[in-house]
């Protein structure tokens, strides 16, 4: 897929202003440094724009779509205005509608829910958890892990081929790896699926924080994200897209705002007219300020413009893998290979350490906050570190002492709140920690490395 064309070196933005940026934590060496947060694709920190937009709105909170008093209407103003912000942001079309979910997982699950009567689906076994595993109720056909970009298209073309065109049909593949953070050919994809009769949804939950997201440009069906990756706090999530298939199914929740008119029967039953615009699956009372929030990270990094953002994380992206680089013992986890174009996500295992070790030594002795284990995306980061499929990994993790070779692998991400200090720091600890070894012991607690505090 195409992205922006990135800044000169001195065009280069400086950090946006998230939370957390003052923040300092305790080392297990003595003293204090600031906290380098590089677990972005887990959660980022919400921008410092965003939280201050929610704290001038909070006194004015009220119920939305309820009531006919002031903050009511405000309020109700706010979530509809949040609703074309993000429909802006995204390049949906006219007749596309943006449901507020709690997260992007929930939102695929609503898609799946909504899917017509024998629709197939197709999924690359390197999805995440998210986008793996919701069309339990559907006919699914995982694909194998591509090796290259031609070759995730010519699988899917291929098994494609083979499906009844008559018949509703649905693919569903990430935008951006969350584990390798390697961009996949979305706008390829999608010719594929729609010249095989087929509809598409991207998986947006770790490109849309990173790079620009058009549903129209990428000839996408749906699109769906989360808030709380894209530099906004509280639990909201987005599904937009076309609205035919969501019209035509049953509410994902039953309840007020989602129906129109109930009537009491005579056999004692009721008769619903349920809504046809997204309300139809926002049941309840919605999550007003989530929504705002996310609207306001959606005009804050437009504003701040991708070419710059994109330019900035390639600064930092180059910082990171030449580091590693640097170090015979890490090899870096990837489908497509080193060229391949990215976003600021970086797995990769050290030899001779197991990853939860190495990770609770970054954090307790250097301040860095990573994340190591399977990262939601098991299959594919078996097959990237060609592991046994029997062995458990995060959600169940066998004990692993410090020492043991690693099942797991440690990931970096960042993204735009990361200053170089933190990237630099982690390069430095890396090689430290590989050079020297830990300077604290640790022991096993709950199938994690821990810092023993016990002598």
């Amino acid at each position: 897929m195409s992205v922006s064309t990135a800044a000169s070196v001195q065009d280069i933005c400086a950090p946006l202003p998230v939370l957390g940026a003052d923040v300092t934590v305790p080392l297990v060496t003595g003293g204090e440094v600031a906290y380098a947060a590089l677990d972005y694709a887990a959660s980022a920190p919400a921008l410092q724009r965003v939280w201050d937009d929610v704290a001038a709105y909070a006194p004015y909170y009220g119920s939305v779509h309820r009531g006919a008093g002031y903050l009511s209407q405000l309020s109700t103003d706010l979530f509809e205005n949040a609703r074309r912000t993000v429909a802006e942001f995204l390049g949906c079309r006219e007749d596309d509608q943006v449901v507020f979910t709690r997260s992007t997982t929930d939102s695929l699950n609503l898609l799946a829910a909504a899917l017509p009567a024998g629709c197939e689906v197709f999924v690359f076994e390197t999805e995440h958890h998210a986008s793996l595993l919701p069309w339990r109720d559907a006919r699914v056909t995982y694909l194998d892990a591509p090796r290259t970009p031609g070759e995730a298209v010519r699988t899917l073309e291929h098994a494609l081929a083979d499906r009844d065109p008559h018949g509703p049909a649905l693919v569903c593949v990430t935008g951006a790896s969350n584990v390798t953070g390697e961009l996949w050919p979305v706008r390829e994809l999608a010719a594929a699926a729609h010249a095989h009769g087929a509809r598409i949804v991207l998986d947006a939950a770790q490109l849309a924080p990173h790079h620009p997201v058009s549903v129209r440009d990428l000839d996408v069906d749906w699109v769906a994200f989360s808030g709380h990756k894209l530099y906004a706090p509280f639990g909201t999530g987005v599904l937009a897209g076309r609205a035919d298939w969501l019209r035509a199914a049953e509410p994902y929740l039953a309840g007020g705002g989602a129906s129109r008119s109930v009537t009491r029967r005579e056999d004692g039953g009721v008769d619903v007219e349920w809504q046809d615009s997204a309300a139809r699956h926002e049941a309840g009372s919605p999550n007003v300020i989530g929504a705002y929030a996310v609207a306001s990270a959606c005009k804050a990094l437009t504003e701040a413009g991708f070419d710059s953002l994109v330019a900035r994380e390639r600064h930092l992206i180059e910082k990171v893998r030449t580091g590693l680089a640097e170090v015979p013992e890490v090899r870096v986890l990837s489908l497509f290979g080193d060229d391949a174009p990215r976003v600021g996500v970086i797995s990769f295992v050290v030899e001779g350490w197991n990853s939860s070790h190495f990770a609770a030594a970054l954090s307790a002795e250097y301040g860095i906050g990573v994340r190591d284990g399977l990262f939601c995306a098991h299959p594919l980061v078996r097959t990237l570190l060609g592991s046994d499929p029997q062995t458990q990994g995060e959600c169940g993790a066998p004990e692993a002492a410090p020492g043991e070779k690693s099942l797991n692998a440690i990931r970096v991400s960042f993204g735009a709140g990361t200053p170089d200090e933190h990237v630099e720091r982690f390069v430095t600890a890396v090689k430290e920690l590989v050079t020297d070894g830990a300077r604290w012991n640790y022991r096993t607690e709950n199938g994690r490395c821990v810092p023993d505090t016990s002598a």
